[in-house]
């Protein structure tokens, strides 16, 4: 009784049944100072796992509107406060105009001009704080680092989805269940819920709309569209509000940046200022004064800028005679000078008080950096993904002694597919001998000889057909002549070559066998794949039970508790969809994903550290060779021996005919077969590549 008390404020701020709701999460007590937002997300936490929809979702809406009033704050106290007489932090050393000044001169002048602005600030921070926030300012509504992760990855809308589908409000469902998909485009149970929601009558196509995606991203976006119509005197207007607007959302990151609140994280920093060419260019459309502005705005950020200088010459020709009063924009100066002495004040603090700080900006001049600092943070701005080419392959011999495959390169290794016992090679079938093994499976498809699936609908999707080949079942029908001899002894010999490469560079003290190999084609089924977003093939491990609720793995049966590495062999990339993927222990947090090519082969090892799936095949045939290891001989595949020497005989004579007997067992069934885990749970569907 006493926590339904506790929750009837909050139920009394929803609308009553069947009133229309605002659009998005709209405040729902517009003008309260804001609570904490971490304890209304508690127990908006709290109340979703009781069943409670109605508190949940007001609860947690107010979590969102309650850290949006603080950041509010914030950010109008930090704008009050840097307008506060004697509050502004010096820019530019006084001695120091220019960007070519080195940072320790007039360093006697400007250090006392920094304390006496910061401790302004601060008392001014904390006494607006009071004013807007209540006793105690921001630090009484400090937030951890663990909500502030929450809120970045947007896991209130998920919560929220689920409890407005509860509620039977699916227009609302629909819309949190998109904005949190947006910001975790991987999540595999999203996927599979906006599937649901895209299947529901009730549900209409502008449901779907981003509830957290701020204005000047829209404006962007319209502006860009428009400029590639042509339009360009109606995109002008839109790329400066997009301009102005991430301006604001910059001063608005600096904001939270001061006071109590614990330091952001990296990728929580400002996203930058969109100060590309080709936006002010864009927005200088017809103007030529105003593009002559721009492009020496752009020249702030990267004076050496060929392309920007190149534009300048060709501007300030068309101008004719030099217009006086030309500069760049004002408000990018100021910004770039408030930059510059924000990085000269970090720095310092680095040099000299021990703090931390790294430059998320490339154009800051090498003057403005400390002179011991300049070589870490070259090296550090060196290893920064974006500078970073493409991974070179590497021929096998850099990563082993012994030269298996003349042409086979390591493209990926563990480190770089984010995981562990993980690997890509290129290289290990020539397109050629694709084109075999891919006319193999079709003529054994045309003929109706099919072995594993009977080109039946997938058992994990009905949107989608499968077809399988066994190593002996491709013998027997070369035998029979009604596949190619040559297809079915290739097939053979890429196995060996997996199975080779994978002992290599998995297991080069230990021999491994092959367990089961299996051609499999997967084909889209037409007419079918409208706005689909289920799985070709569910998340799973290859040797245990995967538990996704406790990331555990139960290597027990049904689960091929014998497999020890697996492979993936892939005949071609016409096809649409279709990657395989890595995800953690959950089977929702994707790490890495591959894309098939011809003659690439992901290798990797079996277990729990690798659980897998593929992307749903939208259009097109997707064939591969499927390849199991075990280090258990009595485990190793008795049917590639029996193929080998099916394939050396001599041929029959007439009259003596095959085998009456097909000796080629079915791949495991398909069936879901279900086992009950050691910990009770609910029972868990087995699963085969």
């Amino acid at each position: 009784m006493f926590r339904f008390l506790r929750w009837l404020p909050l139920l009394l701020l929803l609308p009553p049944p069947g009133s229309p709701e605002p659009p998005g999460l709209a405040p729902l007590s517009a003008g309260a100072p804001p609570q904490a937002p971490d304890l209304l997300y508690a127990d908006g936490l709290r109340a979703y796992a009781a069943g409670a929809w109605a508190p949940a979702v007001a609860l947690l809406r107010e979590a969102l509107r309650s850290r949006a009033a603080l950041g509010r704050a914030r950010r109008d106290c930090a704008a009050r406060c840097a307008a506060e007489p004697g509050a502004a932090f010096p820019a530019l050393l006084p001695a120091s105009p220019g960007p070519d000044s080195g940072p320790g001169a007039a360093r006697g002048a400007w250090e006392p001009l920094l304390l006496r602005a910061a401790l302004r600030r601060a008392e001014c921070l904390t006494q607006c704080g009071a004013r807007r926030l209540g006793p105690g300012g921001a630090a009484r509504l400090r937030v951890g680092r663990a909500l502030q992760d929450a809120f970045r990855r947007r896991e209130p809308y998920n919560y929220l989805q689920r409890a407005y589908y509860q509620l039977k409000k699916l227009d609302l469902a629909a819309a949190a269940a998109h904005t949190f998909f947006v910001a975790n485009p991987t999540h595999l149970q999203m996927r599979e819920d906006m599937a649901k929601y895209r299947r529901m009558s009730g549900v209409r196509p502008q449901s779907f709309r981003d509830l957290e995606t701020p204005p000047y991203w829209a404006a962007y976006d319209t502006g860009l569209e428009l400029l590639g119509h042509q339009e360009a005197a109606l995109a002008v207007p839109c790329l400066e509000e997009a301009l102005q607007e991430s301006l604001a959302q910059v001063e608005s990151c600096r904001a939270g940046c001061e006071g109590p609140e614990e330091q952001q994280r990296a990728e929580e920093e400002a996203e930058g200022t969109g100060s590309q060419g080709g936006l002010y260019e864009a927005i200088a459309v017809g103007n030529l004064s105003q593009a002559v502005e721009n492009v020496l705005s752009v020249l702030l950020f990267y004076p050496e800028d060929e392309a920007a200088r190149k534009a300048l010459d060709q501007y300030q020709a068309q101008l004719g005679d030099p217009r006086r009063g030309l500069g760049p924009r004002e408000d990018i100066r100021r910004f770039v000078l408030r930059s510059l002495g924000e990085k000269r004040q970090l720095y310092y603090a680095v040099e000299h008080l021990g703090a931390s700080f790294k430059d998320p900006d490339p154009w800051t001049p090498a003057a403005f950096i400390p002179e011991a600092l300049r070589e870490k943070l070259r090296e550090d701005l060196e290893k920064r993904p974006w500078d970073h080419e493409p991974p070179q392959p590497k021929p096998l011999t850099h990563w082993k002694d012994v030269l298996l495959l003349e042409g086979v390169t390591l493209t990926q290794d563990a480190r770089q597919l984010n995981g562990s016992e993980r690997a890509v090679l290129d290289g290990l079938l020539t397109p050629a001998e694709c084109g075999v093994l891919l006319q193999l499976a079709k003529d054994a498809a045309e003929s109706g000889a099919r072995s594993g699936y009977q080109g039946r609908r997938s058992p994990h999707t009905p949107h989608e057909r499968f077809e399988g080949l066994t190593v002996l079942k491709a013998a027997q029908l070369a035998r029979a002549g009604t596949v190619g001899s040559q297809g079915a002894q290739l097939l053979l010999e890429a196995s060996e070559r997996v199975r080779s490469l994978t002992q290599a560079y998995f297991s080069p003290d230990r021999t491994l066998h092959l367990s089961f190999t299996h051609l499999v084609c997967r084909s889209a089924i037409e007419g079918e794949q409208a706005q689909r977003m289920d799985l070709s093939h569910p998340v799973h491990a290859d040797n245990c039970v995967l538990d996704p609720d406790t990331g555990e793995c139960w290597r027990e049966p049904p689960a091929y508790t014998y497999r020890d590495y697996s492979g993936l062999l892939y005949l071609n990339d016409d096809f649409q969809g279709g990657d395989l993927f890595f995800t953690e222990p959950n089977a929702l947090t994707v790490t890495a994903q591959v894309r098939p090519r011809c003659g690439r082969l992901v290798a990797f090892s079996s277990g729990v550290e690798n659980p897998h799936g593929v992307w749903a095949v939208t259009r097109g045939r997707r064939c591969s060779l499927a390849l199991w290891h075990t280090w258990a001989p009595e485990h190793g595949e008795q049917e590639w021996t029996e193929a080998k020497e099916l394939l050396q005989e001599p041929e029959k004579e007439e009259g003596e005919g095959m085998p009456s007997r097909d000796p080629a067992p079915e791949p495991p069934s398909h069936r879901l077969q279900r086992v009950q885990d050691k910990a009770g749970k609910p029972p868990r569907v087995r699963e085969e590549l």
